[in-house]
């Protein structure tokens, strides 16, 4: 019986940590009040001060990164609706998602532009066969596309991730990347680890804010 019981709470652990682990991906709403996240694959919002998740997508596919726009209207997302994770906007209130992108390579939303007309993403599409990150598309360049629909434009060739948009457009923030780092290695330095960038839209100069090797 003691050995019932005790795998019952060994199961019961696992379970809700499993559960636990499946909240992933959470991204603050513009005025602070809310929180968007990835749950078993769909996307919830719950007051950021706590409160009952509300279901913002319900679908077979895989839904995860959300990104708010700057007005907290809308949400970016990338789903696997059609394969490939491509990328998706959606009202914050919920109703019907649109797809925006159709590449048959991954796409990860990073930010809204400041004006919410674009969003910017990245994407190992690959470049000409001469440019130094072909063939291996491990390394993705940053990209954009209307939020209303459009064709995807290159909004640069260097592998940035993680980049955000200042509220007046005239500063990015990202991470680069120089290799194959695991992420979840804490504490690791090395020649490939990523590093903290600032870009100057008016001057177009890139300037490294932390440096982690």
């Amino acid at each position: 019986m003691r050995i019932f019981i005790l795998f019952l709470a060994v199961f019961v652990h696992l379970t809700v940590n499993a559960n636990e682990e499946w909240m992933r991906y959470a991204a603050i709403s513009p005025d602070g009040k809310s929180i968007a996240f990835t749950y078993k694959g769909d996307l919830y919002i719950v007051p950021a001060e706590g409160g009952e998740g509300r279901p913002l997508t319900f679908h077979t596919a895989h839904d995860y990164e959300p990104v708010w726009s700057n007005d907290g209207s809308k949400i970016c997302f990338a789903s696997n609706r059609f394969g490939n994770f491509d990328l998706f906007v959606i009202n914050a209130r919920g109703g019907e998602a649109k797809r925006l992108t159709y590449h048959s390579n991954d796409e990860i939303p990073y930010t809204f532009t400041s004006d919410d007309k674009y969003v910017l993403f990245g994407a190992a599409r690959l470049d000409a066969v001469n440019h130094r990150q072909y063939p291996t598309g491990s390394q993705p360049e940053l990209y954009k596309v209307a939020v209303e629909g459009s064709s995807v434009d290159q909004f640069w060739t260097i592998p940035a991730e993680e980049v955000q948009m200042s509220n007046d457009g005239k500063t990015i923030i990202y991470q680069d990347k120089k290799g194959g780092e695991d992420v979840f290695r804490k504490h690791h330095v090395s020649a490939i680890t990523r590093d903290i960038w600032k870009y100057d839209v008016e001057s177009k100069k890139h300037e490294i804010l932390i440096s982690c090797k």
